[in-house]
């Protein structure tokens, strides 16, 4: 099956966020534990984690002139991350594993210059990366210490072919 190039920028970002690893001068090994789609972790799922997740919202835009078939696509996401606490400060581990998100991201951002954001070339034109929020375990969201991350990631979008991959 072909992905579209929306489902293909998301693998990227997940391959990319996968080398956090303590072998690339971070403090996580994350190679195996990025997911995209997943909301909830169980005390089956090892942690550290992280998912990356579209927000619970409906975007806001203006619509593509009715002649083209391509325009910008501005594609909200948030990532989050997932870890064991700390006993006496359980929000610890989750600023380490952000910093090292937030370290990943930013090396994305300016990949040669800004020009090869995920390695796509001038495919993805911007990479915003906003304001984190860490929280401790609590019985609604989740029973460990976590951070949610929201980043935007700005791209070109061919509707007439969105299986259309660089």
């Amino acid at each position: 099956m072909l992905d579209t190039f929306k489902l293909g920028v998301l693998k990227t970002l997940t391959a990319s966020l996968e080398q956090i690893t303590i072998a690339n001068g971070y403090q996580h090994d994350m190679g195996e534990s990025v997911y995209r789609g997943r909301l909830l972790f169980t005390q089956e799922d090892s942690i550290p984690a992280v998912a990356i997740n579209e927000p619970p919202q409906i975007p806001e835009g203006m619509e593509w002139p009715s002649t083209s078939n391509t325009g910008p696509t501005t594609h909200p996401l948030l990532v989050q991350g997932f870890v064991e606490d700390d006993q006496k400060n359980p929000t610890d581990p989750a600023y380490r594993l952000l910093g090292d998100v937030q370290k990943r991201l930013s090396y994305e951002r300016t990949r040669e210059e800004g020009f090869d954001i995920l390695g796509l070339g001038k495919r993805i034109t911007a990479l915003h990366i906003g304001q984190a929020v860490v929280r401790p375990p609590d019985a609604v969201i989740s029973g460990d210490s976590f951070f949610w991350l929201p980043i935007t990631l700005v791209y070109a979008e061919d509707l007439q072919n969105p299986f259309a991959w660089p």
